[in-house]
């Protein structure tokens, strides 16, 4: 019953529940009382729709951390004659008694209730509601729904204490659930009477007893006409319920696995065994004997074991007892037994744990109900997809992403499932992803990012997510990955290499996207983060990686957004500048991102006035010497004066250094830079240069603006070229070089700049044709 990840296309039935799910006021319903949901009295849908309805809700309620649940949503389908339900699977903490009882008068068929831990006995009257339709029934896990709360008598002081007991209801069995075939009672609490509570059934066709311990299982030759389907999975055996399990001559899957770690067992299966059930269970399609120890070897001698091609044929099975089968098996379940590594296995599909085909069989097959298998199952496919190139990657994927859907909380499948994820997402498998699966992956990531802030889980999330193109892939769900990363960082306890991770991945989130993104980015506290980040190396005395991406992501977040600007300067950010020059003097690296991140500061007019002061002014003007980085950090120092020297000599409010000077230093800087310089800096827009263009206040800043364009133009014609001429910096280049302020040698490079993008567009006519 399990909803697999998928990689076609979603159905319109799909797009739509999901629209109605998330909007439910605007589309079937209303709000009473400004709490209640109430369906829309004109709408009447049919068993199709609202099992969909409430399927798609569990499930949505379950992996999607911004889907709000709805007190009141199961009221909506209280009714029959407006809404009909049929077929529901509902689980864990989603359901509570109330919600059971709002649908009691629906004629349910089919029912799975998966470790749904907050039923309770209320609940099993209510499935009395559903005995005469029910055919398919699942209490898997619902370790309380046979205890009722019962009121101590003469309620003393204890009363206060303890008001309600748990007391094990022993009186309920399935009489009159006429038409159940199908039931699943795995792992039901101890104490409750199987025989007694079963014996009505008439004509069962599955039972699942798994976990559950029973010394007689003679009851079952009640239904050996009808028995089709047997899983006694962790019961421990004897060889009376092999005797029993052998007149159950109707039986097409028995399964009586189990978990080898989970305690001891005194049985063992013997040759004698398998031969018993392939001579009396002639029908059977299915097997599994997962986590035996076998007593005795019932295999072929290795000679002819390894002979031939490898045949699924009976009459050549490497397990002697096999040879007896009419027909290779559907599925023959041997994870964690020696059998699994044989050559000749008649059997279809096999879960084991001797190749990848083997190891998906297993995660498939036990994932919804055996965590603790999956688990392991999903380390031994960590190992083959790290190792190994994985053959059946889609699948594997798919695989891997339902099991950390289906166990957000369980922590082995966490960590095993983000580990294999990392290796099932790198680039060598890129070409084979779709987008819609490559969402699904970030859609568990997050998941896991949020529910664990255990390190290793952290870990290989941050790690996942290394795997896409940041931000494009990342942006379906910008918020939220800035959110879980910016919380990664705000812990006072930090691992550094989740650390270091977390602070490239921010970063990288905040290059090449829209100012809306990086301003919500910026009030989700970006800038205090990054800041708090660097002050802690700094006390540290250490210039590494995080140090350096932490300048880099301030740079980026406040490339054109005012704001973010401004709340670098309000939280100290000057301060901690100075201090980072002052500790860290041979830093290039450090240097050219402290230094970008400030050129965007001056670009904002209205922060300018608090760079204005004698020992910024000289930092900066020293800077202008400066050969860190090629002409980067230079440059960027230039580029913050000339903002400065733009606001004319009434805006500089210092007496040291003089205007003048600094000018002149400017000019040399300028001129002691090769024009052919590669860059490593990214410009997504020129308006912050061509505004120093059209102006005769400071011929410096202008010359600065040209030089600027003239090198990008000159290095990057490709991208440079069609962006000048985009925002329109032609004309006001050609209005300059009319202007009497302007210096000869700035409307010299000028004329160079128009040349340079006249050529391109001829050039690249040419070749359009």
């Amino acid at each position: 019953s399990l909803k697999m990840a998928s990689d076609s296309p979603e159905s319109l039935m799909t797009l739509c529940t999901d629209y109605c799910l998330r909007n439910l006021e605007g589309t079937l319903c209303y709000l009473l009382d400004n709490e209640t949901l109430r369906l829309h009295p004109d709408i009447f849908l049919p068993s199709e729709i609202c099992d969909k309805l409430v399927n798609e809700y569990v499930e949505l309620v379950k992996t999607d951390s911004i889907f709000e649940p709805h007190e009141s949503f199961f009221t909506l389908f209280s009714d029959p004659r407006s809404t009909r339900l049929a077929r529901i699977h509902l689980r864990e903490q989603i359901v509570q008694d109330q919600d059971l009882e709002a649908i009691r008068k629906q004629d349910l068929v089919e029912l799975y209730l998966t470790n749904c831990e907050k039923l309770t006995a209320k609940s099993l009257q209510t499935l009395v509601s559903f005995s005469h339709t029910l055919i398919s029934l699942s209490l898997f896990g619902c370790c309380n729904i046979f205890y009722e709360e019962e009121n101590p008598g003469g309620c003393e002081d204890d009363c206060l204490v303890n008001p309600t007991r748990q007391v094990l209801v022993k009186d309920f069995t399935f009489e009159g659930f006429s038409r159940l075939r199908f039931l699943n009672l795995g792992r039901l609490i101890e104490g409750v009477n199987v025989e007694t509570l079963l014996r009505p059934l008439a004509s069962l066709a599955a039972l699942d007893l798994s976990g559950i311990q029973l010394n007689d299982v003679g009851f079952l030759t009640q239904w050996k006409d009808t028995l089709v389907s047997l899983v006694l999975y962790n019961m421990d055996l004897s060889e009376e319920h092999i005797q029993v399990i052998a007149q159950l001559r109707k039986l097409r899957h028995l399964d009586i696995s189990r978990d080898h770690l989970s305690s001891y067992y005194k049985f063992k299966l013997t040759r004698r065994v398998l031969n018993l059930f392939v001579e009396n269970l002639v029908n059977l399609t299915s097997l599994d004997i997962s986590g035996h120890t076998m007593l005795e070897n019932c295999t072929i001698p290795s000679m002819e074991e390894k002979m031939g091609q490898t045949s699924i044929e009976p009459a050549k099975s490497s397990i002697a007892p096999f040879r007896g089968l009419k027909r290779p098996l559907q599925f023959l379940g041997l994870f964690e037994t020696s059998l699994c590594r044989l050559t000749h296995i008649p059997a279809y599909k096999v879960s084991g744990d001797k190749n990848e085909e083997q190891v998906l069989n297993a995660i498939e097959a036990y994932t919804e109900h055996r965590p603790e298998i999956t688990s392991r199952a999903i380390n031994l496919l960590f190992d083959i997809a790290r190792i190994e190139r994985c053959s059946q990657l889609l699948r594997a994927l798919q695989l891997v992403i339902t099991a950390l859907k289906c166990h957000k909380d369980d922590k082995n499948i966490q960590v095993t499932g983000s580990a294999a994820l990392f290796y099932l997402t790198n680039s060598e498998y890129r070409m084979e992803q779709s987008v819609k699966l490559r969402r699904q992956v970030i859609q568990v990531v997050l998941n896991g990012m949020e529910s664990y802030q255990e390190v290793t889980v952290q870990r290989n999330c941050c790690l996942t997510l290394c795997n896409f193109s940041i931000p494009e892939e990342l942006e379906f769900q910008y918020r939220r990955v800035n959110e879980l990363l910016l919380n990664i960082l705000n812990q006072s306890r930090q691992d550094e290499s989740i650390q270091r991770i977390a602070v490239h991945l921010c970063n990288a989130l905040v290059c090449q996207v829209d100012n809306d993104h990086k301003e919500a980015v910026g009030k989700m506290g970006f800038v205090m983060t990054m800041l708090k980040l660097i002050q802690k190396k700094l006390a540290d005395k250490t210039c590494d990686q995080v140090m350096e991406f932490s300048w880099s992501a301030l740079w980026n977040i406040t490339d054109e957004t005012p704001d973010n600007c401004e709340m670098f300067l309000n939280y100290s950010g000057m301060k901690l500048f100075l201090e980072c020059l002052k500790e860290f003097p041979e830093k290039q690296e450090l240097h050219r991102n402290m230094l970008g991140l400030l050129g965007n500061v001056a670009e904002v007019k209205e922060l300018r006035p608090q760079l204005m002061t004698s020992q910024f002014i000289s930092v900066f003007s020293n800077l202008l010497e400066s050969k860190a980085d090629g002409i980067e950090v230079s440059y960027n120092a230039c580029g913050v004066l000339s903002h400065i020297m733009f606001d004319g000599p009434e805006a500089w409010g210092i007496c040291e250094p003089h205007r003048e000077e600094v000018v002149k230093r400017m000019w040399a800087a300028i001129q002691s830079w090769d024009i052919n310089s590669r860059r490593n800096i990214n410009y997504r827009s020129f308006e912050p240069i061509l505004r120093l263009l059209p102006q005769g206040i400071s011929p410096v800043s202008q010359h600065w603006a040209t030089w600027a364009l003239y090198n990008l133009v000159s290095v990057y014609p490709d991208k440079y070229c069609p962006l000048l001429i985009k925002e329109g910096g032609i004309p006001l280049l050609k209005d300059m070089i009319k202007m009497a302020s302007a210096r000869q040698e700035t409307k010299e490079m000028a004329r160079k700049v128009i040349e340079h993008c006249s050529n391109f567009k001829e050039e690249n006519m040419d070749t359009s044709r």
